[in-house]
């Protein structure tokens, strides 16, 4: 007899896979002295156009690290991916001090990005993607900037149908004027 799986137990069966971006020792200053703790940042997906991000705090470090895994799982969002591996097209993307720039690229370029970004594009599914940040190299907001950058792409689909027209017209490309004379 087969029983019925609740919306909660497909997401945990889903094959996620998550990445540790930073721990960082944080300490609490109270009346007898310190008290030391531990904060994670991971980044989780499916490599299928699924990605999120959490962070956790506990005094343990694998405490941390779960609590921030599950974070990202509740977090998650999906981004449309041109051909299941790169953008659709360049987008710029912000948040505090950090900015990123994402570039679509050709196959076999891969993911030329650092820190932060790569994670991110690593449990995306991106292969192909050029990225450069730029101002702030904190990766909590690092990873905000690029997450941001990634909301803003648009399938020609949605284009299409946000403006009302077909797909063939808005990729069509218009012939180049020739000069007069």
């Amino acid at each position: 007899m087969a029983r019925d799986t609740t919306a909660k137990e497909r997401n945990e069966s889903n094959d996620y896979s998550d990445k540790l971006v930073a721990i960082n020792r944080v300490s609490k200053t109270v009346k007898g002295g310190k008290r030391f703790g531990f904060s994670a940042l991971v980044v989780v997906g499916d490599q299928n156009g699924r990605v999120g991000f959490g962070k956790g705090k506990a005094k343990e470090v694998p405490e941390a690290v779960r609590k921030a895994t599950q974070n990202a799982r509740r977090n998650q969002s999906r981004i449309v991916l041109k051909e299941g591996r790169t953008l659709f097209h360049d987008v710029e993307g912000s948040h505090g001090a950090s900015k990123v720039i994402l570039r679509t690229a050709p196959p076999g370029t891969g993911i030329i990005a650092g820190g932060p970004a790569r994670a991110v594009f690593e449990m995306l599914g991106v292969q192909d993607v050029v990225a450069k940040s730029i101002g702030s190299q904190n990766r909590y907001n690092m990873i905000r900037a690029t997450l941001n950058a990634l909301g803003k792409i648009s399938s020609p689909r949605a284009v299409a149908r946000r403006r009302g027209k077909k797909v063939a017209e808005i990729l069509r490309r218009e012939p180049a004027e020739k000069p007069v004379g």
